[in-house]
């Protein structure tokens, strides 16, 4: 079994912000496997996480959002792995990333954060780096653009609603993310490195 987590802030004043499109893709995979009447999410407060168990096509898998805030979402992580019995391998974590346009992802195994507070927390609760990323782009697109932006100027930015011209593309984004899950859950990580990945996705 996998567990698929979702980074994000709770609270509605949240809701649909670029730092959240973890929250929002999860959101919408749910709506995949269960009708609009039960298409709602569990609370887990020892977990401090809303999740669902779901049945899908190739295997049963946990999709979560910790409700404790991005900086800590390890404590979410950690208290789910275990009461699941999840090894960290089996960990997915979808999250947005500043340094990728609106529309490109990037999915790897393992690694730094890269200064992304939400996974560095999970990585200092769970004690390993070891888990699959998916990185969703959420609009800068000059690689270097946010060392030219004090942390107010990014706090602002990653806090902001998408505009009416960019929800296309947060569609299709996450669309392409789905995509990914389903092959990864069909085929397994290691065959889906080798013949179906792709360094980055764009639309």
């Amino acid at each position: 079994m996998k567990l698929i987590v979702g980074l994000g802030n709770p609270g509605e004043q949240y809701d649909n912000t670029r730092h959240n499109i973890g929250f929002h893709t999860l959101d919408e995979l749910l709506k995949q496997y269960e009708s609009v009447e039960k298409s709602k999410w569990q609370e887990d407060k020892l977990a401090h996480s809303l999740y669902k168990k779901i049945k899908g096509k190739h295997e049963e898998f946990v999709i979560a959002k910790p409700q404790t805030f991005m900086n800590n979402s390890g404590m979410g992580v950690s208290s789910l792995l275990g009461k699941l019995k999840i090894e960290p391998k089996d960990l997915i974590v979808v999250y947005d990333e500043l340094d990728l346009p609106l529309g490109k992802i990037r999915i790897r195994f393992g690694g730094a954060s890269g200064g992304h507070r939400g996974v560095q927390s999970i990585i200092e609760t769970i004690k390993t780096d070891e888990f699959l990323r998916i990185r969703m782009g959420i609009g800068i697109d000059h690689h270097n653009e946010k060392e030219h932006r004090d942390k107010t100027q990014i706090a602002d930015f990653v806090l902001s609603h998408f505009t009416a011209q960019e929800k296309s593309k947060v569609r299709h984004m996450v669309k392409e993310v789905h995509k990914s899950l389903e092959l990864i859950f069909q085929h397994g990580i290691d065959l889906y490195f080798s013949k179906f990945h792709k360094a980055e996705t764009s639309s």
